[in-house]
């Protein structure tokens, strides 16, 4: 894990990797939508709203996997100091809380035609929120931080703490009576019609591969600065 500790081996790297991730993920939620779209037939119940779930789920995976993530960075800051996890955790933080903003808007616009309802406070809508909030708690307490390719102790804590969330998110629709449809994708199989999955797999891998090519735009750009402050540093000390 060491071994990429050093910047310059860091975004050897991810310079030709970022651009990659971005044309392969775009091509894949453009594929994967417009088959969601134009190619699949309507649900056979919730007729063509359930087509939203194209952008809503990946959204879902993203907000839960973004935090995952920022918490496997602060764990990895707390335990071996590593140079580039409070940078990565920086990076994860705004894309992260963007896909779960996405998620709640695509699910409240979902949750119309199919509750009668924009909103309703049951188990996992009001985790997915709460969610949110941490996203942004975390993003206030890393800019708190004078050294701003890094992240404090206390950070890194929350990081590790708020991931405490997740499994209530995951497990919302069955502690509680909830009007949020069970987990269709599971360990077990899938209740999606094999016809309407496909495309959701495109939409998952493509919205995966732009949410990387976005936190490694933002580690770039984030070590960019830092090496801009240290030269500024330098040359006003003489």
């Amino acid at each position: 894990m060491h071994r990429f500790a050093n910047p310059q081996r860091f975004l050897s790297i991810a310079r030709p990797l970022t651009p990659l991730l971005t044309i392969v993920g775009l091509i894949l939620i453009v594929a994967g939508s417009y088959a969601g779209l134009a190619v699949v037939p309507a649900e056979a119940r919730q007729g063509d709203s359930a087509r939203i779930l194209y952008i809503h789920v990946p959204a879902a995976w993203l907000g839960m996997g973004g935090w995952s993530a920022l918490a496997i960075a602060g764990l990895v800051q707390l335990v071996w100091r590593h140079p580039l996890a409070g940078v990565s955790a920086r990076a994860i933080a705004v894309p992260g809380a963007l896909f779960t903003a996405i998620c709640l808007a695509t699910g409240s616009i979902w949750g119309k035609p199919t509750w009668g309802t924009w909103w309703e406070w049951d188990g996992r809508m009001t985790s997915m929120l709460v969610l949110l909030f941490l996203y942004f708690g975390f993003i206030a307490f890393a800019n708190a931080n004078e050294d701003k390719a890094s992240i404090s102790r206390g950070a890194a804590v929350y990081a590790v703490v708020g991931a405490v969330n997740l499994p209530i998110i995951n497990r919302s629709v069955v502690w509680w009576n909830s009007l949020h449809q069970p987990a269709s994708i599971t360990v077990g199989g899938s209740k999606i019609a094999n016809e309407l999955l496909w495309p959701l797999g495109m939409t998952v891998l493509g919205f995966s591969c732009l949410f990387g090519a976005i936190v490694l735009m933002r580690m770039r750009t984030i070590l960019a600065e830092a090496k801009v402050e240290a030269r500024l540093r330098r040359m006003a000390m003489g």
